[in-house]
C-alpha cells in the first residue's frame, strides 16, 4: 500500500482531447501549444501557476491539494481545442513525457489526471484507456488513480478497470469543470486515507446528438438531478453523455458508481441506467434551415437572438470556417448582425495589411473540404483590428486568456464578423467585445458553437434557434458513415441501429 504521510506526494498531470472521427484537421503538437481555449501546454510549477483561477479540473485539484496539505508534483497537461483524432506522433510524444514524469517521481501516494474521455488517437481508438493502462503500469497497482473527466466522455471497460476512480462534469455547458477537479480531490484524499470504492458501470443503447445534450433542459436536467442525489447517499455518480462522432466500439453515454458496498453501487447505477434509458425519446429538439433561422430572427421584435450554428462548432471538431449562416445573412439583408468566430488567418492578415477602415474583397472562410460550403467572396470593411489577445471572463472559460492570433472585424451589409486566426469555441461575450461587438446590441448573434455558447450568452437572448448549415459535426449523428461502433447500437434516439459494413 502507498505510504500516505502528512503531506502526501500527489502526482498532477493532464491530456485532454474530444476527438471526432469525421473532422476535417487533426489535432498535432502545435494544436497542444496553442492550447484552443484550455491552457497552452505546459510543464512542472508551471501548471500551478498557469491553471490558478481558470475553469479547469486540474485548476479545482490544485486548489483542494494546497487546502487539504498535499505536496503537488505537476508533470506535464496539454489540451487542444477538439478535432479530428490527435496524430501518432503527438500522441506517443505526450504520453511518453507523462508516465516517463510519473515514473521518475519515485513513490507517491496518489495520482490525479486532467482527461476528457473521448480521445482518439491515430492507432489508439480508446485514447484515455491506453494511456490510463500504461498509468497503472508505471505506479502499480496500489497507488489510487484519479481521473477528472468530460461530461462528453465515452468511457470504455478499460478505463474503468485501470482508474480507481473517474469523475465527471455535471454541467452542459461545462461550469463546474473546476469543481469536478474539486470533487475528484475528495475522492483521491479518500482512497488514500484506505477508503474503498466499489464500482459499476452501465452503458446506454443509443447516441444523444450534443445540439439536445444541454442540462439546463429536460432530460437531461432531470437526469443529473439524480447524480446530485446519489452524492447526498454518500455513492459518486457520473452520468457522461458522450461524444458521439468518434468512431470506437465504446462511443455511448454511460454511467459510473462508486461506493462503499458492491451493492450500493450496482443499486444506484441501475437506477440511474434505468432513467437515462426511460429518457431516450426526450433527446430530440427543433432544428432550423439557415435561412428560416434567419428569417425567425429578423421577424423577432427583440434581440439579440441566438443562431446556433451547431454543425460547424469548433468544440465538436469544426474549423469554425463554414460559410452557410453567414451566407444566409447577407442574403437575407439582415441588419444589426454579428457572426463568430469564423477563423480565416489569411482573412485576418490580409484585414491588418489593409488597416482599419479599409474596403477588401476577399474569399472568407470554407476552406475546410465540407460538402456542400465554400469560400464567401465579398467587398468587406475593415471595422477594427486586434493581436487576439481574449480574456474571456464568462462562466464557461472563467477567466482563461485567449490567444486568437491576428484578428479583425469586418462588415458587409449589416453583418459584422469576427475574425480570428486560431480556433476557439463561441462561448464568452468577450470573444465579440474584443473587436468592438457589443453583443447586447446586436439583433442577430450567430454562435459557432452547439451548448457552451449558453453559460454566457443566454441570459441575454431574447431567443435561441438551432441552424444546420453545412458542417463536419452533423445534428444528428445517424448520417456519420461510423465504421467500428457497437453493433446494434442506435445512431440517434429511436434512430436506427448500427449495423457494421463487410470490409472493403
Amino acid at each position: 500500500m502507498p505510504q500516505t504521510s502528512p503531506s502526501p506526494r500527489v502526482a498532477v498531470a493532464g491530456f485532454v482531447h474530444e476527438s471526432n472521427s469525421f473532422a476535417p484537421s487533426p489535432a498535432d503538437m502545435a494544436a497542444f501549444h496553442q492550447g484552443g481555449g484550455y491552457l497552452p501546454l505546459c510543464r512542472g510549477d508551471q501548471i500551478i501557476r498557469s491553471a490558478a483561477g481558470v475553469n479547469l479540473p486540474v485548476a479545482g485539484l490544485i486548489a483542494h491539494a494546497q487546502d487539504a496539505g498535499w505536496q503537488l508534483l505537476p508533470v506535464i497537461w496539454a489540451g487542444a481545442v477538439p478535432s479530428a483524432p490527435v496524430t501518432a506522433k503527438c500522441y506517443r510524444a505526450i504520453s511518453d513525457e507523462l508516465v516517463a514524469g510519473l515514473r521518475d517521481l519515485g513513490p507517491l501516494d496518489g495520482v490525479f489526471l486532467d482527461l476528457h474521455g473521448a480521445m482518439v488517437a491515430e492507432g489508439a481508438p480508446d485514447g484515455e484507456g491506453v494511456l490510463l493502462e500504461r498509468v497503472r503500469a508505471a505506479v502499480g497497482p496500489d497507488v489510487p488513480v484519479v481521473a477528472a473527466l468530460d461530461l462528453h466522455g465515452n468511457i470504455s471497460e478499460q478505463m474503468v478497470r485501470q482508474a480507481d476512480v473517474m469523475v465527471g462534469f455535471r454541467t452542459y455547458p461545462h461550469v463546474d469543470m473546476a469543481e469536478t477537479g474539486r470533487r475528484a480531490g475528495i475522492q483521491l484524499g479518500r482512497l488514500m486515507a484506505g477508503g474503498a470504492a466499489f464500482k459499476a458501470f452501465r452503458q446506454a443503447g443509443f447516441l444523444i446528438p450534443i445540439a439536445w445534450q444541454a442540462t439546463s433542459t429536460r432530460p437531461a436536467r432531470d437526469l443529473y438531478a439524480m447524480i446530485d442525489a446519489a452524492e447526498a447517499e454518500g455513492v459518486c455518480a457520473s452520468l457522461f453523455m458522450g461524444f458521439p462522432a468518434a468512431d470506437f466500439a465504446d462511443c455511448r453515454p454511460s454511467v459510473i458508481t462508486y461506493a462503499e458496498s458492491q451493492a450500493q453501487a450496482d443499486a444506484v447505477a441501475g437506477r440511474i441506467a434505468a432513467a437515462l434509458g426511460e429518457a431516450e425519446d426526450g433527446f430530440r429538439g427543433q432544428c432550423f434551415t439557415p435561412s428560416e433561422g434567419v428569417r425567425a430572427a429578423m421577424a423577432q421584435a427583440q434581440g439579440p437572438v441566438i443562431l446556433v450554428d451547431t454543425q460547424d462548432n469548433p468544440g465538436a471538431g469544426g474549423n469554425s470556417d463554414t460559410t452557410g449562416m453567414l451566407r444566409a445573412l447577407v442574403e437575407a439583408d439582415a441588419q444589426n448582425a454579428a457572426i463568430g468566430l469564423m477563423v480565416d488567418p489569411d482573412a485576418a492578415a490580409a484585414a491588418h495589411a489593409a488597416g482599419a477602415g479599409a474596403r477588401i474583397t476577399l474569399d472568407l472562410g470554407g476552406r475546410s473540404g465540407i460538402p456542400g460550403d465554400a469560400p464567401f467572396r465579398g467587398n468587406f470593411t475593415v471595422e477594427a483590428l486586434s493581436d487576439g489577445q481574449c480574456h474571456a471572463t464568462g462562466p464557461y472559460y472563467g477567466g482563461a486568456r485567449l490567444s486568437l492570433g491576428p484578428s479583425a472585424a469586418l462588415r458587409i451589409g449589416g453583418v459584422r464578423i469576427a475574425v480570428a486566426s486560431e480556433k476557439a469555441q463561441m462561448a464568452d461575450r468577450q470573444m465579440f467585445r474584443f473587436l468592438g461587438i457589443v453583443p447586447e446590441d446586436q439583433k442577430i448573434l450567430v454562435v459557432k458553437s452547439s451548448n457552451h455558447f449558453r453559460a454566457d450568452f443566454e441570459p441575454v437572448a431574447a431567443e435561441i434557434l438551432t441552424c444546420a448549415a453545412p458542417g463536419p459535426m452533423p445534428v444528428s449523428p445517424a448520417v456519420l458513415p461510423f465504421r467500428h461502433l457497437s453493433p446494434g447500437l442506435r445512431l440517434e434516439p429511436g434512430g436506427p441501429p448500427f449495423t457494421p459494413h463487410a470490409p472493403d
